[in-house]
Parts: C-alpha cells; sequence; structure tokens
C-alpha cells in the first residue's frame, strides 16, 4: 500500500505532513519514530497528521521526533497552514487550526503564501499551566542549579512549555549540554522546551533552542513566541521584536491584550511515497506496540 507523505521546511526546521485523508498510517510512537529518523526513515524534525476535520474546524496533530505528541508548534503551523493551501484544503488568506495547545490563527500575507501571519495565543507564568513542580506561582526569574551550572529561568506556557534562559553569551555547544538535563529535570514534570537567550538591543535577541522530544533545533516558532514574551516581562525588550536563530529569524510582536503574533515562511520540499520495505516495517513497529 502506498503511503504519500508531503516534506516542508521552515527555517530549517523541517517537518513531515502525512494526510489522512489521502492514505492510512498507523500512528504510533514507534512508526513516528522510525518515518521521522534521519538514517532508516524519510528524515525530519516532526510530523503533522491532518487535517482532521471536526466540524468546521481543521486540526492537525503534532508529534516530535521521539514519538511524543506536541501541544503546539509555530514553525508546524506555517508548515501545515501551507500545505493546506499547496492542497486547495483552504483557499481564504485567513482561517484557523486547532491543536492540542488550543486554536491557532492564520493570516497568509503574500500572493504566493509564502509568508504568514500567525496568532499564537497569550501565554501565562502560572507553574500549575506550564506545569513547573512545587507551590502555585509565576515562574519568572527562578534559580535553577543544573550540572554545576546556575541558570535564571523564566517559564511560561504558550499552549505548550517553556523555559526562558538570559545569558551574557549562548552557544550551540552550551545548548547541547544542558538542554537534555534541563528538559528532562524534576522540576519540570511534563519535560520541557529550552531556550538559551541573548539581547542584542530593545528589539533584538538571539536564541539556541533545545527542543523537547527533537533536541538542538536550528529554528522554533513557539520558542521565539516564548523567549520574546518572557525577555518583555523581564523588561529587557519592546515590541515588536525580531528573533534571530541558527535556521533564520522570526518577527514577534506582542500586543497590549496579551495575543502573540509571529511573522515568518514556510516552504515545501518535497513529496513522495514510503517504500513498501519501510512499510512492512511500520506495519511491523505497530504490531508488536503493546494494547
Amino acid at each position: 500500500m502506498a503511503i504519500e507523505f508531503s516534506k516542508y521546511q521552515a527555517l530549517g526546521n523541517d517537518y513531515l505532513v502525512i494526510d489522512p485523508n489521502k492514505t492510512p498510517f498507523p500512528l504510533s510512537p514507534k512508526t513516528v519514530r522510525l518515518i521521522c529518523d534521519r538514517h532508516q526513515g524519510v528524515g525530519s524534525d516532526g510530523l503533522l497528521y491532518g487535517p482532521i476535520q471536526q466540524g468546521p474546524t481543521l486540526h492537525v496533530r503534532i508529534f516530535n521526533p521521539d514519538g511524543s505528541e506536541a501541544e503546539k508548534s509555530g514553525n508546524g503551523t506555517r508548515i501545515f497552514a501551507k500545505y493546506l493551501i499547496d492542497t486547495g484544503y483552504v483557499t481564504d488568506t485567513q482561517f484557523t487550526l486547532q491543536t492540542a495547545g488550543g486554536p491557532v490563527r492564520i493570516e497568509v500575507l503574500d500572493r504566493d503564501a509564502t509568508q504568514f501571519r500567525t496568532d499564537m495565543g497569550t501565554v501565562t507564568y502560572q507553574s500549575e499551566a506550564i506545569p513547573v513542580s512545587g507551590k502555585p506561582r509565576e515562574v519568572v526569574n527562578e534559580r535553577l542549579r543544573v550540572d554545576r551550572e546556575t541558570c535564571w529561568v523564566t517559564c511560561l506556557s504558550i499552549g505548550n512549555p517553556h523555559c526562558v534562559i538570559p545569558m551574557k553569551d549562548i552557544s550551540r555547544s552550551f545548548a547541547m549540554r544542558l538542554g537534555p538535563l534541563i528538559e528532562s529535570h524534576a522540576m519540570f514534570p511534563n519535560r520541557i522546551n529550552v531556550q538559551f537567550m541573548k539581547v542584542l538591543d530593545r528589539h533584538t535577541i538571539e536564541i539556541e533552542i533545545w527542543e523537547r522530544g527533537a533536541g538542538y533545533t536550528l529554528a522554533s516558532g513557539s520558542s521565539s513566541c516564548a523567549a520574546a514574551s518572557a525577555a518583555q516581562r523581564l523588561g529587557l525588550v519592546e515590541s515588536p521584536v525580531t528573533v534571530h536563530m541558527p535556521g533564520g529569524s522570526l518577527a514577534i510582536e506582542l500586543k497590549p491584550d496579551g495575543h502573540v503574533l509571529m511573522t515568518g515562511p514556510a516552504f515545501p520540499v518535497m513529496t513522495g511515497q514510503l517504500s513498501p520495505e519501510l512499510w512492512k516495517r511500520l506495519q511491523a513497529a505497530e504490531d508488536a506496540r503493546p494494547r
């Protein structure tokens, strides 16, 4: 049986799209891990499963390459919006996607549908909503000790959880060393996305990203929104904020009503079919899954 997929990228953050309306797919952590594997599968930073029609709203399920399900993704929603336009599911220039982390409002900004403005919703610093362990509180500028390093963290949720760490200097090597330790720290019962942030001026920041379930990442939309929001909360920047990442930059607007708007691109890479051999392996992985 032919399993079709499409591959897209946004600032080097690549996702596969599997459309349940076009082809069946044995969706489980094992099958997601296999198809996202860069050596044995197609390879990607995640998988988007949809559209799933529920009433008038289009839903998308977002999976990390380790098979876990993400609540929300900024780059992922832009990519999925581009897929919906490319395949004719959507013809309007404004529409809403439903994610596990809440609705995301999309606006197409250009004629070729490569630039999108996304309303990612509002942020909360409340520990219960993120979640962060300990007494109920806003998690702003708290001390965290990990691997002999003292970090000052501001944690928030924008539908998915984030830990933002302002620093004088940031690097990929530092993010790769501390990122996995913070992601799985006991302070974060559901794990957490981590952003190491350097403020360049009142409207510009730079971040290195360690994503929950994905590892070191060239770019992340929700991470950009989280870092800009945390920087504003700490009094370090003011809106609008340009967020620079190794994969490129995003423009973030922090509205007075709390909504966070993200503007950036998404592009198609390829379409294809999984080989019969890989399909057999996916089926075997699904059959072996505990029920």
